[in-house]
């Protein structure tokens, strides 16, 4: 049996925009949709977009927040400095949580963490 999936879905008021986005600030790649809903993947990372037209019946909403655990993140934060995503003061190592992360938002202020759990 396969192991279980999880793919969060975040919220969108532009589909077409954000895959641009996400392509150009992240380097996750257009996999399938069309302009209500779509998905997109970065190796073995996988997210889907969902259009909402930002009214009272269809709030867009944002603030969504999605966790990405990693083994190393120091490779993943120096492809986002360089992308433009993150300043390079925005790696926090060593929280009182035990772990290094950052984050960032999306155009439609989902937030996005990566994290490496410290031992």
């Amino acid at each position: 049996m396969k192991p279980a999936v999880i793919i969060p879905v975040l919220p969108s008021l532009d589909i077409k925009r954000d895959i641009a986005w996400y392509e150009e600030k992240t380097g996750f790649t257009f996999l399938f949709g069309d302009h209500m809903y779509a998905g997109i993947r970065k190796d073995n990372l996988t997210i889907h977009l969902q259009w909402h037209a930002d009214t009272e019946d269809d709030p867009l909403l944002g603030g969504s927040v999605i966790k990405i655990f990693v083994e190393d993140i120091q490779p993943i934060f120096e492809d986002f400095v360089n992308r433009g995503t993150v300043p390079k003061d925005k790696l926090r190592r060593h929280t009182p949580w035990n772990t290094h992360e950052f984050g960032f938002y999306d155009l439609n202020n989902n937030a996005i963490f990566f994290v490496q759990d410290v031992v």
